[in-house]
């Protein structure tokens, strides 16, 4: 069907365009996607077995749809993807401020019109990507706001009394009609507003200021919320839960290899813009293991999540570390360090909530905690535990790097130092070569750097080597050695 070509709404009729609601419509378009075994929700990872399909019962239900979740985990965008379900043109009468369908108007204004003209009345083309609307909920959001009010100027200018019913200006919800609203954080709505929306989900009719303006609009709403414990802000009173159908609980990814995918999807023009920037595989766990200690981490409150948008970030800045660090030295290339990733504590304090003890604590030495957390997890995957305390005829694998401090007893990884200078200090340390050798033999000699240093790192944090921050870098030493030499 050419659509450019029709015009008037004799011709819709001739053409044999079917009417059908937006929640047939979002069906049929997910049937046959079903059918054809394509997913409508792209770049969404981690939701393949458990959100996913949910949402897809909930649209072949036609329901209206809450996605219950914390911070950062992709409500949102599930929601906006869904526009890709609806048709891509739809007809509506020409001039109609709520998209009124030709076949069924509501408005008096499409009826006055279609009274008139018949078959002649002018109709034009709605595309999918002007049929989705968001509110985020606020407390100052007002009746008048969502549904709408009366319009003085309009009563003036019409030369009509606030009786008439055609002096009322439509809120979004109405403008909305045969559209995907989108109400984000809906606890956050005052009691009183959301009692406002009882009808329209139900019924399908509105008041605005004493007017019973039957409207049977025909909305696909999906709501946003947070866990109503999340903060005290307000929760969704229960009659208006009562009329949603479907409440879907989403979730952070579940293991680091789908949090590593979501970082890189959204990360991918930094990623393309620091092409010269090589970021060991190790790395990436690292940064993605930061956020899972996070959410086990008793200073952190666990009730207001971790978002996804910690990991994004934080390769962000881990990226421009390197970056600012290979400018400063002239050099064209670099490589991720482990000491690169003091850079991206600012990206993590602004990401978690504390609890009381962690406010005692202190922000900034949280997230350097999480760093080290996430350091030990990952060491603890690759190594044999460090025990701290170890018999004569047992066999320490660390023990012949311990005693290579133990003779040299100074060691320097300046923030400052070029790739050369890095690499050459690390080489020092044959021993640390050796157990890598031995415990992942795999590794490159490009990655191994990265894995020398997370030794160093792990050593000094089980109380086997001493590690001391010198501003611009860290100095580490035998833990016993130094005060035997009185240093």
């Amino acid at each position: 069907m050419n659509i450019e070509k029709i015009k008037t709404f004799g011709e819709l009729k001739k053409a044999g365009y079917e009417p059908k609601s937006i929640k047939e419509e979002l069906r049929r378009n997910l049937l046959q996607k079903i059918m054809k075994k394509e997913t409508p929700f792209v770049g969404i990872h981690g939701y393949e077995l458990t959100v996913i399909p949910e949402l897809e019962r909930a649209i072949l239900s036609k329901h209206n749809i809450n996605l219950l979740g914390l911070r950062g985990q992709a409500k949102t965008r599930l929601a906006r993807q869904m526009v890709g379900l609806l048709d891509e043109y739809i007809p509506v009468v020409e001039g109609s401020e709520i998209n009124d369908d030709p076949f069924n108007p509501i408005s008096r204004y499409a009826k006055n019109l279609m009274h008139e003209k018949g078959d002649d009345t002018p109709i034009s083309w709605l595309h999918r990507d002007d049929r989705f609307s968001e509110k985020l909920a606020t407390p100052d959001v007002t009746v008048a706001d969502i549904i709408g009010d009366v319009d003085p100027i309009k009563a003036a200018n019409l030369k009509l009394t606030y009786a008439d019913d055609r002096v009322i200006h439509f809120g979004m919800i109405p403008r909305s009609n045969r559209c995907i609203f989108v109400i984000n954080e809906l606890p956050d709505l005052q009691p009183r507003i959301q009692v406002a929306l009882f009808n329209i989900l139900q019924e399908g009719d509105i008041q605005i200021r004493g007017f019973a303006v039957r409207l049977p609009l025909d909305i696909q709403f999906v709501f946003t919320a947070n866990p109503e414990d999340y903060t005290n802000r307000g929760s969704i009173v229960t009659p208006l839960k009562d009329r949603i159908g479907s409440q879907i609980l989403t979730h952070y990814p579940e293991d680091i290899q789908t949090a590593r995918t979501i970082t890189e999807q959204e990360t991918a023009e930094a990623i393309k813009t620091k092409s010269n920037i090589y970021v060991p595989e190790l790395a990436k766990d690292i940064l993605e293991q930061i956020s899972f200690e996070a959410r086990e981490n008793d200073f952190i409150d666990a009730k207001s999540g971790v978002s996804a948008r910690l990991s994004i970030t934080a390769f962000e800045n881990l990226l421009s570390t390197a970056e600012r660090r290979a400018l400063q030295n002239g050099e064209e290339k670099t490589t991720i360090r482990l000491g690169d990733f003091m850079g991206v504590i600012p990206s993590i304090t602004g990401k978690i909530e504390l609890v009381y003890e962690g406010e005692q604590e202190g922000v900034s030495q949280v997230a350097q905690q999480l760093i080290v957390d996430a350091v030990n997890t990952t060491f603890k995957e690759r190594f044999p535990k460090i025990e701290k305390l170890t018999k004569n005829t047992d066999e320490d694998p660390y023990a012949e790097i311990v005693a290579w401090f133990f003779e040299e007893n100074d060691f320097e990884l300046l923030d400052s130092y070029s790739d050369e200078e890095y690499k050459n200090e690390l080489d020092r340390i044959i021993p640390l070569q050796q157990l890598i050798e031995k415990y992942q033999p795999e590794t490159s000699k490009k990655d191994s750097y990265f894995l020398k240093e997370l030794i160093l790192w792990a050593l000094a944090e089980n109380k086997k080597l001493s590690k001391f921050s010198l501003g611009n870098g860290l100095h580490f030493k035998d833990l016993y050695g130094s005060y035997i030499s009185g240093l």
